[in-house]
């Protein structure tokens, strides 16, 4: 009898172990002192300051709220029922052709005359985006390439004034700005000095100006991408035909200097230049010439260090001397619909196109830089 009593007390622990072994699983594993699952909370007033973020100059690629741009400053604005555009006419040397008379000018929307309500010349300081590509494909082609992109972009950096602002942007597989707008033209040149061994293969263009000329869209006054680029594009997100009409609402020039000239003559010349690299190379022109002509720019393809002076004077003339004219637009639809814009100089007594002579009476050949167009408001904006 006693020995079947102690089996029962023996079951009776048995059963009272196991059911404390349960309860402890189910708890689940203690913690050590400190230990935390939920992430803390922030005190009030902040205990410690936040890691401080890289310099910024929100004013160059937001314009602030009720800021208004200086005057006599040209902008560029499809949120109203006018339309100011800025035209740059350049001699065959690319040199500003200054006084020419209002009544010279006709524009034509949509192959439709406009009347020019208000006309204005001067110069005007410079926002530039300085982008430049960066990448181990470009390099790869040609080393002395490479150089030449270099001293383009420092070239470049010498053109501006005090008041100008300049921004440098690399770009490979995506953009990296490397210094944001400033004044200060040493940050610029630091800047570059960070472009050392390229990391990656890939050369996203169309990413890069869509991305550079979207975040300068709301700047107001005269604006302006440099691209410095072999004009190839590997594996961007957006197509060819995307980044051209992003490029056309942006409303922000490109000039283009495509470094691949010089490299396509040194190849055909040894008769190394094969079909598919002869095609790759003309399209890589043709899709800087349309950037440029589309967004009122300008594109060069040197073939020696000796043409980049001439380059550098034409964009900075392009950019600085400049007329502004303004219409109001015969097509009041807002309908979000792409208005093509053609500026012409022409003789008002004959409606035939306007000969410029030099000191010498002699014809000068002059070509005329302005947008292609303007994307119309929509009527929910």
């Amino acid at each position: 009898m006693k020995r079947k009593s102690v089996w029962i007390v023996l079951l009776g622990l048995a059963c009272l172990a196991a059911l404390t072994s349960v309860a402890i699983g189910q708890e689940g594993p203690k913690r050590e002192r400190g230990e935390t699952v939920v992430r803390p909370k922030k005190k009030d007033g902040g205990a410690t300051a936040p890691e401080p973020e890289g310099e910024k100059i929100p004013s160059r690629f937001k314009k602030k709220d009720g800021e208004t741009p200086p005057e006599g400053t040209p902008t560029f604005r499809t949120d109203v029922n006018t339309v100011t555009v800025d035209v740059a006419v350049l001699d065959n040397r690319g040199r500003f052709i200054p006084n020419i008379p209002r009544g010279n000018f006709r524009i034509l929307e949509d192959e439709s005359p406009q009347q020019v309500s208000s006309f204005g010349m001067g110069e005007a300081p410079m926002t530039v985006a300085l982008v430049i590509e960066f990448s181990n494909l470009f390099q790869r082609y040609w080393s002395e390439t490479w150089y030449q992109t270099l001293v383009a972009a420092h070239g470049f950096l010498e053109t501006l004034k005090p008041e100008d602002f300049v921004a440098v942007v690399a770009y490979d597989m995506r953009p990296e700005i490397l210094s944001d707008f400033s004044q200060n033209k040493q940050n610029a040149y630091e800047a570059m000095r960070r472009l050392q061994i390229a990391a990656y293969s890939e050369s996203n263009l169309y990413d890069a100006v869509t991305d550079t000329a979207e975040r300068m869209s709301e700047i107001e006054g005269r604006k302006a991408i440099v691209l410095i680029s072999s004009g190839m594009d590997t594996f961007s997100k957006l197509t060819f035909d995307q980044t051209r009409k992003k490029i056309q609402a942006a409303g922000v020039p490109i000039y283009g200097i495509g470094l691949m000239q010089a490299l396509r003559e040194w190849y055909d010349a040894r008769g190394m230049l094969g079909g598919i690299a002869r095609l790759d190379f003309l399209q890589a022109d043709n899709q800087m010439r349309t950037f440029a002509k589309e967004s009122g720019g300008m594109s060069f393809f040197p073939r020696f260090y000796g043409e980049f002076p001439g380059i550098f004077r034409a964009i900075s003339d392009s950019l600085r001397n400049q007329y502004a004219l303004t219409y109001q637009p015969t097509n009041q639809a807002r309908d979000g619909k792409f208005r093509k814009i053609k500026v012409e100089l022409v003789n008002p007594e004959n409606n035939q196109p306007l000969r410029i002579l030099d000191e010498k009476n002699k014809p000068i050949k002059y070509q005329i830089i302005a947008k292609a167009g303007y994307t119309a408001p929509r009527e929910v904006e």
